[in-house]
């Protein structure tokens, strides 16, 4: 039922985005796109795609708009194929039924001559893609989406460009850019450059050369095409055919010929082309730095595929060696007299264009489609049922579209992504767009989110708060873009450590447009902001980023606007230069990533929150998913886990002492009132109202202040939250009439209903997780105040990537055979090739030294990080904490090549493991092992003798590195949570 639902909601929002407009030639008009519903809004609204298209399919006069059909599983497939023609498929990787495999085989069952494109999610997608090598010819081709939705304008103008090139080179003349390159990462990234920069370049040449109207119209129509081959033969077929046509060659070096990868392929097609064309401009491109040379000596350009600046190096190319979607207003001869750049400028001329011009776009139904590509659907679709007959004259025409853009404008827009206007500062539900471009991975979540909650039927019969996101602004990647070139920034990491990179931001200038709009919005809101990363690989399927990058919290309450923009704009600029820490940098290198490609986005939302004295902070504040790692007793993984805190939940994130229970049965207790009182939350964070930012520099933490427990009572924060310890009974009481310690448990919430916590948690999870097609995570804050409660979502993310589960059974196994066994593991599958061990002494182990012990293996892990060799990690507490007296304080950086991560205890040092920190998160998305040994329920154990018997390979104060001539054998039962480590 559920399912139905959110099929019915996205169908819903599809049909509002959807474009229909009538063009020339060949074009794509059907698509059928198979994919979760989360990943069908993600490439319909997070950059505007159909947008994107239109723009270049009106200039080129082209006769219609790919129409793009979901389907998010098998029966949809079945029955879509059955009723419908479509002019090719794609499918993504996350489809919760069948494998892409599988339904590329349905699909070719049913529609044997249907082209089939698989879109892979990122990179780390092609490992997985190379095991099924010798059966991906079912596909037409394959392309890595990798977060950036212009590949899909890439994936539909290859396919158009294959299909009309031979009618429009012989017809119109014209020229062929012939790129060969055998590898998917790289393709998908040249791909969507090359259309970005042809359409810029085409657009240029009509203006420079002062075409008219007709001419401007052929030009358009006879934009260069792109055809790709991957071996030398495909691309010499390529050349003989299209030799007269040629604009350019782009060429990897290493690709196949007669059918083995040949070393100097791209060479020898140089040299086979300069026979014949020897001005025909000619790129080479390598991995390897050494054919930098050779493509000098043959006096042909070279980019190196490492380059750090490999998206601006093609870019130069393309603009330097070759030579968008505005309305024209023309008159009757089809001469232009005026352009529109955005609605407001349509609207402006539309009043005052000759009549003629309105009767000539009227009877050829521009109107409805410039409108409809920009986001204008129900203006257009009012104009769409209506023909210039219908009207007594032109000015009939122009003041119908003028009344009936009035009356609907703000309307289409609702729950959606709007362009930042000061009129919509007071709607609830827009989200404000201050700069274009992708919204980076927050922002996907938080749209996503934000379109879930306009369908209130899904969630009938849960009353007491209302819900909603924060107010929400989003900075496109676009402003990023623009900030690092206009101020010559793109190469600064190599030559600077994050501390001068944020001293150099700091001092450079955002864009004039971003601080004007920024001022407006400043003038409105005066509240606190959270000024949040929104990194293009954050909060993804495959990789979380979680934690880092930076967030910063500002009070903005200063009486002067100036100084408040400046608050804010420097926070913008710290999460910019937070791409350039070193933890970001190790991150980066530890998943195999680079680091220039990554943009980011900035989302800035008004904190959820109220003020107490001089501190603002909600009264509830945490993260909750929808599969809980470490169930016990009767509880199951599905049924989820929340953990909640008084105050900002910073206090969560960084794994202090908060307090958890499952959404679906808030009355149990996960853990006894006696560990309850021991571990309550002592503390909380809030936003320091009084004190004045000097410098965001700082960090994060600059603007926030801690408030001890005993002081939030005093301020009437607990009264719904807190228990209070009854000394004489040993028990726990909601409320505070009596005397005694107070304990952090949310009783009133929980047990009593005095806030639909719970059930908006488990709803939510419910609906989130189906649309994702995979367990997820959500941040929340609540205010409970009587007169305005209110439940408020601030991101969601990913849990972990969807895989199939390895099984252990223990029947087959020996436990004297072991190094380790534990009923508490997270991870699924079987290592074999790791043969060292890095373990804290038990017999040395200090908790008052756990900052030393994090420095240890810090440069233990540099060791190693050099070496090539992962290894497993073992250390009593929290891996990860920020509270030193919990376990060993490392940042991901410093334990980057552990692939097997191990939390054990110790006879006088028990905590619970880690579960709702960055830290986890980030183990957890990169498939990393993590293992929890209580070594006093009597099953799990580690065989302490066995390590101690290893000759050390070395020794640190605290740490014990030994290596074994053969590997260890590491098996991981993601279902039954069952993980054991073999000796060799």
């Amino acid at each position: 039922m559920l399912k139905e639902e959110l099929k019915s909601i996205f169908k819903k929002h599809k049909s509002d985005n959807e474009i229909y407009h009538d063009l020339a030639q060949f074009h794509v008009r059907e698509i059928l796109l198979v994919t979760s519903l989360y990943d069908a809004f993600i490439l319909e609204e997070e950059e505007k795609l159909n947008e994107r298209i239109f723009g270049e399919y009106y200039n080129l006069d082209l006769s219609n708009v790919p129409r793009i059909t979901n389907a998010s599983d098998k029966d949809e497939v079945e029955q879509l194929l059955s009723k419908k023609y479509f002019d090719f498929a794609i499918i993504t990787m996350r489809n919760q039924n069948l494998t892409p495999l599988e339904l590329a085989s349905l699909i070719r069952r049913i529609k044997p001559e249907l082209p089939v494109f698989l879109l892979l999610y990122d990179n780390s997608d092609i490992a997985f893609l190379n095991q099924m090598r010798d059966k991906i010819d079912v596909f037409e081709k394959v392309f890595v989406w990798n977060r950036d939705t212009k590949v899909f304008l890439a994936i539909v103008k290859y396919f158009e460009d294959k299909m009309n090139v031979t009618n429009d080179t012989k017809v119109g003349l014209v020229r062929v850019i012939l790129l060969v390159e055998n590898s998917i990462r790289y393709y998908s990234r040249y791909l969507p450059i090359l259309y970005n920069e042809i359409i810029k370049q085409t657009q240029s040449l009509i203006t420079r050369d002062n075409l008219d109207g007709v001419k401007k119209v052929l030009r358009m129509r006879a934009r260069p095409k792109v055809l790709m081959a991957v071996s030398y033969e495909e691309a010499v077929e390529i050349y003989e055919k299209y030799k007269d046509y040629l604009l350019c060659v782009i060429s990897d070096i290493k690709f196949p010929l007669g059918g083995q990868i040949d070393d100097e392929a791209g060479i020898k097609l140089y040299k086979r082309i300069k026979n014949e064309e020897s001005d025909l401009p000619y790129l080479l491109q390598s991995s390897e730095s050494a054919y930098e040379d050779v493509a000098k000596n043959l006096g042909v350009s070279f980019i190196n595929k490492n380059s750090e600046t490999l998206s601006e190096d093609l870019t130069d190319f393309v603009l330097n060696n070759l030579g968008f979607g505005e309305f024209i207003f023309r008159d009757e001869d089809g001469d232009e007299i005026s352009r529109a750049a955005s609605i407001v400028e349509f609207k402006d001329l539309l009043r005052v264009v000759p009549s003629d011009s309105v009767l000539y776009h009227g009877s050829r139904n521009h109107f409805s489609a410039w409108l409809m590509a920009r986001g204008e659907i129900q203006i257009a679709e009012h104009l769409e049922q209506l023909k210039v007959t219908d009207f007594p004259n032109a000015d009939a025409i122009r003041n119908y579209i003028i009344n009936v853009t009035k009356n609907v404008e703000t309307s289409v827009s609702r729950g959606g992504v709007v362009d930042f206007n000061a009129r919509f500062l007071d709607e609830e539900n827009l989200i404000l767009r201050l700069a274009g471009g992708s919204f980076g991975g927050k922002g996907r979540g938080i749209a996503f989110i934000n379109t879930l909650l306009q369908s209130k039927e899904l969630f009938e019969g849960i009353e007491g708060a209302a819900i909603r996101i924060p107010r929400t602004a989003i900075i496109g990647v676009e402003e990023f873009d623009n900030f690092i070139d206009a101020n010559s920034l793109g190469k600064i990491h190599l030559d600077n450590d994050h501390e001068e990179v944020k001293k150099i931001f700091i001092e450079c200038e955002l864009s004039e447009e971003l601080m004007r709009k920024l001022r407006i919005y400043l003038k409105k809101v005066k509240v606190p902001l959270a000024v949040r990363s929104s990194g293009m690989y954050e909060d993804s399927i495959s990789e979380s980023f979680s934690g880092i990058y930076q967030t910063f919290l500002i009070p903005n309450n200063h009486p002067s606007l100036e100084e408040r923009l400046r608050n804010l704009t420097d926070a913008i600029k710290m999460v910019y230069a937070s791409i350039y820490s070193k933890h970001a940098r190790s991150y980066f290198d530890a998943i195999n990533y680079r680091l220039d490609d990554e943009r980011m986005a900035v989302v800035i939302q008004e904190i959820a929150g109220s003020n107490f004295g001089d501190v603002f902070f909600p009264h509830v504040s945490g993260v909750a998913q929808s599969y809980n790692f470490y169930p016990i007793s009767r509880f199951k993984p599905e049924d989820g886990i929340c953990i909640a805190a008084v105050g900002l939940g910073k206090y969560v994130i960084d794994a202090e002492k908060a307090y958890r229970f499952s959404p679906k049965f808030p009355k149990i207790d996960i853990i006894d009132p006696e560990s309850q009182l021991r571990d309550t939350q002592s503390f909380l964070y809030g936003i320091d109202m009084k004190r004045n930012i000097s410098d965001l520099a700082e960090g994060e933490d600059i603007t926030l202040k801690r408030v001890d427990i005993s002081d939030a009572e005093k301020l009437g924060v607990l009264n719904e939250v807190a228990s209070v310890w009854d000394t004489q009974n040993n028990m726990l009481k909601a409320g505070l009439n009596l005397p005694g310690p107070r304990v952090i448990n949310f009783a009133g919430v929980l047990k009593y209903d005095g806030f639909p916590l719970a059930k908006l948690l488990s709803r939510l999870l419910e609906i989130i997780e189906s649309s994702m097609g995979l367990p997820v995570e959500i941040e929340f804050a609540a205010n409970l105040d009587e007169k305005n409660p209110g439940f408020y979502i601030l991101q969601l993310k990913p849990l972990i990537r969807s895989s199939e589960y390895f099984s252990i059974d223990l029947q087959d196994i020996d436990k004297t055979d072991l190094v380790l066994y534990t009923e508490r593991g997270m991870g699924n599958g079987k290592l074999e090739n790791i043969s060292d061990i890095i373990y804290v002494d038990p017999e040395k182990f200090n908790k008052t030294e756990t900052r030393e012990m994090a420095h240890e293996i810090e440069l233990l892990n540099s060791k190693m990080r050099q070496l090539n060799r992962a290894y497993i990690l073992i250390g009593p507490g929290r891996w990860g904490t920020r509270d030193r007296w919990l376990g060993i304080p490392v940042q991901w950086a410093q334990i980057s090549n552990a692939k097997i991560i191990v939390e054990t205890d110790l006879d006088d040092f028990k905590v619970d493991a880690s579960l709702g920190s960055h830290f986890f998160h980030n183990i957890t998305s990169m498939n990393v092992g993590y293992l929890t040994v209580h070594q006093n329920n009597g099953r799990d154990f580690i065989d302490w003798g066995f390590l101690k018997n290893i000759n050390p390979e070395e020794k640190t104060d605290h740490y014990i590195h030994v290596k074994t001539d053969k590997p260890f054998n590491v098996l991981m039962d993601g279902k039954q949570g069952i993980s054991l480590i073999i000796k060799p």
